[in-house]
């Protein structure tokens, strides 16, 4: 009786077996490599900072001289970025300040007032290098934001405290998300939005109004233990009520209650949908 004869593999399944072998054996390490890497700070960016081709001194400016971020960067309420300023913005103190100061050599040619040493010609913009920035296929309106009282801190960290700015945050798209998600914290008066050391208080004029111009002020204040008498206004409830919550919870519960109200009262409603940014 004839028998039929074994199945017998073809040679090249020995070389897929070991490739994939091989391949389970490295993928696993591959993965965990990529996933470390594409989460370490330097991937993200965070605490890069590019030496400048001008020594500006965000402490100095912001922080000690008191300058309004929308001077310098004064597209952010209406546009989606924040413009970097041209050499005539510098140029409006440094005309009659620091005149002869060799660090603002480049900023004096490129006005056209200096003597061409840094290499800049007259006319063209100081080559200022970008510090955060997002992915081109991202998109982020800065007048969303700044508009919806978002501080500007909240991105860019302590600048008014940076000799040289850095980026301070990673800017990924688990950071951006998480704030959507949970966005009260983040918010404050829109007069307060470039005010980079601004904490809410009683004494601060926008958080009192915000509170008072809530509907349920009373309601909050009787159940904070705050002793409401029927001749007080709602800005001095609201102030009472600021102080009592300061006191008994806390400078970052007020900040995300009030975060609270004003998302009611600004009519801000972050969506967490791809099409949000990746249009």
């Amino acid at each position: 009786m004839d028998l039929k004869p074994l199945f017998v593999f073809p040679r090249w399944s020995n070389t897929v077996t070991l490739l994939l072998l091989l391949l389970l054996a490295v993928f696993p390490l591959y993965a965990g490599i990529l996933i470390v890497y594409g989460l370490d700070p330097v991937t993200l960016n965070v605490n890069y900072q590019p030496v400048q081709p001008v020594a500006y001194s965000h402490a100095l400016h912001v922080g000690q001289l008191g300058l309004d971020c929308r001077y310098c960067h004064n597209t952010v309420e209406q546009a989606d970025f924040a413009a970097v300023p041209p050499t005539e913005t510098c140029m409006n103190c440094h005309r009659v300040i620091w005149t002869k100061s060799e660090k603002l050599q480049a900023v004096r040619d490129s006005f056209g007032a200096g003597t061409g040493a840094s290499g800049i010609k007259p006319g063209q913009p100081v080559p200022w290098r970008m510090v955060t920035t997002v992915p081109d296929y991202v998109y982020f309106s800065h007048a969303a934001h700044v508009n919806s009282g978002v501080g500007c801190g909240e991105c860019h960290g302590g600048v008014n405290h940076m000799e040289t700015v850095y980026q301070a945050k990673p800017m990924n798209m688990a950071w951006c998300v998480q704030c959507h998600r949970d966005s009260a914290a983040r918010i404050r008066p829109r007069g307060e939005v470039t005010k980079l050391d601004w904490m809410p208080g009683a004494g601060d004029e926008g958080t009192v109004a915000a509170f008072a111009g809530a509907p349920d002020l009373f309601l909050r204040a009787v159940n904070a233990g705050v002793p409401v008498q029927s001749s007080y206004s709602n800005e001095r409830m609201a102030r009472e009520y600021v102080e009592k919550v300061l006191a008994t919870e806390g400078v970052d519960a007020l900040k995300r209650e009030l975060g609270g109200v004003l998302k009611r009262q600004y009519h801000i409603n972050p969506s967490t949908d791809c099409v949000t940014c990746h249009r």
